[in-house]
């Protein structure tokens, strides 16, 4: 730590200390990153977004022409938002106030409910932050099943309200995910018989054994946006992942095809949906899991809540035959969900490449020389992240 943050509050997590965000009235050299480019600068933020000649799609899901919509989106951008998805604003509104509460705690109090060097749920930093020589600008917790052993260590005395909300927010979301997945599977022409892995013999619960991940994101207001970064970029091990935002600016998505980074707006009651690296891979590599960020705010705090949501661990995952002809062969090999996250864990945004099957007629966007991060997508990288084998194995990369 600079010998000018000495005096600033600093308490030790598992790896890296947790600064007090608030006490910092200057970046310390340890966040310092490169100027960021594209739009960055936090008081710019929303005008910028407003002038952007090409924007993230917004789908309303009652429109007729819905699934059409969404595959349109997911095949250019990888990410679209929607609105009418039948979440109501309330639980939006008390999900965002609970992590609100929840980051507005004091560090001593939040390091009650630290994760732990080898966990997956509790308090801590973006579990990325391993892969890259510069801290994140942000603060994290997450959630796998029930909230009720670290909600009582948080509010010793009032935790229920904070658990009831979570498991409301858990099914609803649960629900979501499963409606978003058909209409993306749909919009390639894949149906229940086509997905064995998801579909159930009475075709109640397509989605059997595949769940959720709740992850809390803090981006607390940084003296210096310009040189710092909330959560740098990354795909999620996913099949999808649906995100509520607040009303600050932060999230912003990589458009390939223009090799430039694109502001992801706030909308009031909408949310962000990402396509997910499992789902990169069902679809044969037609729907490409989108690079995402997040950059932070000089005078506003910004908080996200996270669904990540997946198969069971042990189901293998490979490109639909449905998918896959003469003309274009599988470009992956068949895995399961806990080896990707194992091999994610070594190799970080060079997985897709290492499970790719050797057709060189075939080219898909995990080849692609864009920077990322400064370095060319699929570039290897050597640090480790450490990964459970059971089903809490879905948050390791939230």
């Amino acid at each position: 730590m600079p010998s000018r943050c000495k005096s600033h509050p600093v308490h030790h997590l598992p790896n890296k200390p947790c600064l007090d965000f608030k006490s910092l009235k200057e970046l310390p050299d340890s966040f310092k990153w490169a100027p960021l480019d594209g739009p960055s600068r936090a008081l710019e933020l929303e005008s910028e977004s407003e002038s952007e000649s090409e924007s993230v799609p917004v789908v309303d899901l009652n429109d007729p022409n819905a699934q059409k919509l969404i595959g349109l989106a997911c095949k250019a951008w990888g990410v679209f938002q929607v609105i009418n998805h039948g979440v109501s604003k309330s639980l939006l509104d008390k999900i965002e106030a609970c992590g609100k509460s929840l980051f507005a705690l004091p560090v001593q109090q939040k390091l009650k409910a630290v994760r732990s060097a080898d966990g997956v749920t509790g308090y801590g930093p973006a579990r990325i932050s391993s892969f890259f020589p510069k801290r994140m600008w942000s603060e994290g917790f997450t959630i796998v099943g029930s909230p009720l052993e670290h909600a009582r260590q948080l509010w010793p005395n009032d935790y229920s309200k904070f658990c009831a909300i979570i498991e409301e927010y858990q099914n609803e979301m649960n629900t979501l995910a499963e409606k978003l997945m058909w209409l993306i599977l749909g919009s390639l022409g894949i149906s229940t018989r086509d997905v064995k892995w998801a579909a159930s013999p009475t075709g109640a619960n397509p989605f059997k054994g595949a769940s959720g991940v709740i992850q809390l994101n803090s981006y607390p207001a940084c003296p210096d946006p310009s040189r710092a970064m909330g959560l740098a970029a990354h795909t999620d091990s996913t099949l999808l992942t649906i995100l509520h935002q607040s009303s600050t600016s932060g999230l912003q998505v990589f458009q390939e095809w223009a090799g430039s980074w694109v502001m992801v707006p706030p909308i009031s009651g909408g949310l962000v949906i990402n396509i997910g690296d499992l789902l990169h891979i069902i679809s044969n590599g037609l729907y490409s899991s989108v690079y995402h960020r997040a950059v932070v705010n000089k005078t506003r705090h910004r908080l996200s809540v996270a669904y990540l949501y997946g198969p069971e661990p042990n189901v293998r995952i490979q490109p639909l035959p449905k998918l896959s002809d003469a003309n274009r062969p599988p470009l992956y090999r068949p895995v399961t969900w806990s080896e990707y996250l194992g091999i994610k864990g070594k190799h970080f945004d060079k997985t897709l490449s290492l499970i790719r099957l050797n057709n060189d007629s075939n080219e898909d966007n995990d080849n692609n020389s864009t920077l990322i991060n400064g370095l060319k997508r699929g570039v290897d990288r050597t640090k480790s992240i450490k990964v459970d084998s059971n089903t809490k194995i879905l948050a390791a990369f939230a």
